[in-house]
């Protein structure tokens, strides 16, 4: 029973903190954990994950929606494209099977990690609202299509990659692409859960409890953190954050 909790505390708190700093998928961080070190089956680990995923990015969306630091209404419009083109993307995995790309969100997240780092987002809400707003609908739309065909097709990647787009694509601040992301990520991690569970059946209660309580409180923290920090601050703790979670993942997935 310790070690489990002791697991579940390590996977929540590197699962919260990523969501909370910069809208990470739980999914990427408490999978492999329970898979590992807990000899969970590979779907129902999924399925724990997605679930913990639901109350700690609703929770970091309402802090940052608070702090007014989410963008609704385009999210919304990402958010529909993102959960169509999913299952787009995964109806054309299964006629090319061979093609996944399993370490894809791994990757991702270490290389987003050192970007923040080394090259921090510092735009400026008065910037991001210059945008017109069919301008920002259309770039929304596209974004959430690319996002949604490749999470269905690789099966992986999905908040790393709004952030990705958001940022850098979408010329959002960071706050804003953060709570916009967790936003979107509220409703595909539900989505995502509950078709686990009809699917595969309830998992390990034990397990999935205390991911999502460790999640919740640790998405809590690192929400209400970054919704005071500077733009620099934040960046500089979004990077350490990814590239230790990235490296970590790194070393679960291959090395052990």
């Amino acid at each position: 029973m310790i070690y489990t909790l002791f697991i579940c505390f390590i996977a929540g708190m590197g699962a919260g903190l990523g969501t909370g700093f910069a809208g990470m998928s739980a999914a990427a961080v408490i999978s492999p954990m329970l898979i590992t070190f807990l000899g969970l089956p590979a779907y129902e680990a999924v399925g724990i994950a997605l679930a913990s995923d639901v109350l700690a990015s609703a929770v970091s969306a309402y802090t940052y929606g608070k702090n007014k630091n989410l963008d609704i209404r385009n999210g919304i419009v990402m958010m529909g494209a993102v959960l169509l083109f999913t299952l787009v993307g995964s109806f054309t995995a299964s006629l090319v099977p061979n093609a996944a790309m399993g370490g894809f969100s791994v990757f991702m997240t270490l290389f987003l990690g050192i970007k923040f780092i080394l090259k921090p987002v510092m735009t400026t809400k008065e910037s991001m609202t210059s945008v017109s707003a069919k301008k920002r609908f259309i770039q929304s739309l596209i974004s959430g299509i690319a996002v949604g065909f490749i999470c269905g097709f690789i099966g992986a990647g999905g908040g790393m990659m709004m952030l990705l787009l958001l940022t850098g694509i979408l010329g959002y601040e960071l706050k804003t692409a953060v709570g916009t992301s967790v936003f979107i990520m509220a409703f595909t991690a539900f989505t995502g859960a509950v078709s686990h569970f009809v699917i595969g059946g309830m998992p390990d209660l034990r397990c999935l409890l205390l991911c999502v309580i460790f999640t919740l409180l640790w998405a809590r923290i690192a929400a209400r953190f970054a919704n005071k920090a500077s733009a620099a601050t934040l960046n500089r703790a979004t990077g350490v954050v990814l590239s230790v979670l990235g490296s970590a993942i790194l070393v679960v997935n291959y090395f052990t």
